[in-house]
């Protein structure tokens, strides 16, 4: 079958989705590379696969994996792969999925114990890199806040390096809606700030709760009107000459505290 070219019209239509009005009209994005597509197939919704020629044999479990799915997939041109990617190298394999995010309340069912919560994050590699880390460290979602960047953008997509499809990921813009709903699941709201009032290495028994995070853009933090909301400010102790952190690892920092505490906790309570 001869390929597909970047005139295409499930080409063109699919290139339109680097566009955040046309993920939201669509409610699909598109996801770059072998790892990310993988994870796609396996946890995600898709439509469509287009490979190249060269990366089709170069990943020919992924190509396989589409089709025991019953994914279409179809060959295009080098060009055509340039128009799908925003990266500088482009792959050569690029899928179209549904989007992923849930509404809040999915994200703080039952049993749930520790939420991460980005408000105002702008950059989109900090928002994959978050959703990164909040799958690492074992936490139960991720619920972006405020006026936050798309995790689907490309670029959040890449750093996110699959994690996008392994837990649940929310976007609400009204952060009062948020902080309502953590409150009334039984979480903890814990608010990083440079002069909480709680130390983190002093801040076990607090994070031996179910506890979201709050973490506050990269310019400027959080607001101090929404800090004041949280049940506790938590500060890292920064012993070095650094003056502060960044929002990647800051947060980092405080999930995995959370993580390592509420695992030690889980293991006393089984009595192993």
């Amino acid at each position: 079958m001869e390929a597909l070219t970047e005139r295409t019209p499930r080409v063109v239509s699919a290139v339109k989705l680097h566009r955040g009005a046309e993920r939201r009209k669509t409610g699909r994005f598109l996801v770059e590379g072998e790892n990310a597509v993988a994870e796609a197939l396996h946890d995600a919704r898709v439509h469509d696969v287009f490979v190249t020629a060269d990366a089709a044999q170069r990943y020919a479990a992924v190509v396989a994996a589409a089709r025991k799915r019953g994914v279409r997939v179809s060959t295009v041109t080098d060009k055509a792969a340039r128009a799908l990617s925003d990266t500088v190298t482009p792959p050569g394999v690029v899928a179209v999925a549904d989007v992923v995010d849930v509404p809040v309340e999915d994200a703080l069912t039952r049993g749930a114990r520790l939420v991460a919560v980005p408000v105002g994050v702008g950059e989109p590699g900090n928002a994959g890199t978050l959703v990164r880390v909040s799958d690492a460290v074992g936490a139960d979602g991720i619920v972006f806040a405020g006026d936050s960047v798309d995790p689907h953008n490309g670029k959040a997509v890449r750093s996110s390096a699959g994690s996008l499809f392994h837990l649940p990921v929310v976007r609400e813009r009204d952060v009062d809606a948020v902080l309502d709903a953590l409150h009334g699941s039984g979480f903890t709201v814990l608010a990083t700030t440079v002069d909480g009032e709680i130390e983190l290495d002093d801040a076990d028994e607090l994070l031996a709760q179910p506890t979201a995070w709050l973490f506050g853009s990269e310019a400027h933090g959080l607001p101090p009107d929404l800090a004041a909301r949280a049940d506790h400010r938590v500060r890292i102790p920064i012993r070095g000459r650094a003056e502060s952190l960044n929002l990647a690892t800051a947060a980092s920092i405080c999930l995995y505290s959370s993580a390592r505490v509420q695992a030690r906790a889980a293991r006393a309570e089984n009595g192993s």
